[in-house]
């Protein structure tokens, strides 16, 4: 693996980039395969049909599809993983214990695309992880996501539901008509349920929230990305409260047209246009970290990372995820600033060969 210096500060064109807001629904591919021109921008709900990825013999070994939510509560962190690969099918399950610091992981990886159900697009069908050490089922209802995983030591079941009127970020990054990415982000929206861990029952109440990373493209084989997530309460200049929701994102969208940088106020979606400043210690992870850009300036402050390497020939991966709290400010679209003070939730660093 290439060595990288000890402060990371990620380097970006000067200036946002042109982005378009797209409201109508549109394929994600042409029909021979290639990055429909009409697709790239971004939207607010989830208008790409993206069905035309893994179809067929087009990029082969190169398209990469994958569901994963993660539920935080002030107790734990239950993140789910859904995923085909072309080559393989990679699901997990994996919790944190915020006080103990304790993970439990679960991990499958099988053979080809068989193990794995994505639909085509967000919300039109069912994901499922069908293998004997993780199950993982995801499914749409009229009032928001019901989501459940099982393991040897983990049996989850939590509703997450969509309060009407609410935003997401959705992104398509082009690198080229080869090579894509959709992306959604969906942040801060309120889970319950119940998480049973070593048969041990753990409520999911008040002061849950989940995210959800939907993805479907076709990767280099080489990627490097920072994500930051969010959500908490921000202060106005008037002195009054909103919910607020960070969506951050770094280095992996420095070469396309569109970033997947955003902001929810009270579930209202403030799209941020221009590459953000990452300032990280890759010799320190829980030192903190600095994010910035021309509407926001964040300070996150780590208290626990999460590390997972792989080393599989060909295939590797680095991933460092340290969970914390957001400090600092930021803008919204009509210029009104926020204050904000220990926002819960995460930043991450990976590196990927796959």
């Amino acid at each position: 693996m290439t060595e990288h210096p000890t402060e990371h500060p990620t380097e970006h064109p000067t200036g946002p980039p042109t982005e378009r807001e797209i409201t109508a629904d549109v394929a994600l591919c042409l029909p021979d395969g290639r990055l429909n021109p009409d697709a790239v921008g971004w939207s607010r709900a989830p208008v790409h049909d993206t069905s035309g990825v893994g179809r067929g013999l087009r990029g082969l070994g190169r398209n990469k599809r994958w569901e994963y939510w993660a539920v935080v509560t002030p107790d734990h962190v239950v993140a789910l993983t859904t995923s085909a690969l072309d080559y393989a099918a990679l699901h997990q399950v994996w919790v944190l214990d915020r006080a103990s610091g304790e993970e439990v992981d679960a991990v499958a990886i099988a053979p080809l695309n068989r193990s794995a159900t994505l639909p085509g697009r967000l919300g039109d069908g069912p994901v499922r992880s069908r293998t004997r050490a993780v199950a993982v089922a995801v499914d749409e209802g009229p009032g928001g996501t019901r989501l459940r995983a099982r393991t040897a030591r983990v049996d989850l079941d939590v509703t997450v539901p969509r309060p009407a009127g609410r935003d997401l970020l959705g992104v398509v990054v082009p690198w080229s008509p080869r090579r894509f990415q959709y992306t959604v982000k969906d942040v801060g929206r309120p889970a319950a349920g119940r998480l049973l861990l070593d048969g041990v029952e753990h409520p999911v109440a008040a002061g849950a929230w989940a995210v959800l990373d939907h993805g479907r493209g076709r990767w280099p084989y080489r990627a490097t990305w920072q994500w930051g997530v969010g959500c908490g309460r921000g202060v106005a200049g008037d002195g009054t409260r909103h919910e607020v929701a960070l969506q951050l994102g770094g280095t992996w969208t420095r070469a396309g047209a569109t970033t997947e940088n955003g902001l929810f106020v009270d579930g209202r979606l403030h799209k941020i246009h221009d590459e953000l400043d990452w300032t990280f210690d890759r010799g320190a992870y829980t030192e903190p970290w600095r994010v910035r850009g021309e509407r926001l300036d964040l300070t996150f402050v780590p208290a626990h990372d999460r590390v997972s390497r792989t080393q599989l020939g060909v295939v590797a991966s680095s991933t460092h995820q340290c969970f914390g709290t957001w400090s600092g400010r930021v803008t919204t679209d009509d210029g009104a600033r926020l204050d904000v003070e220990g926002l819960d939730g995460w930043a991450e660093d990976v590196a990927q060969r796959w």
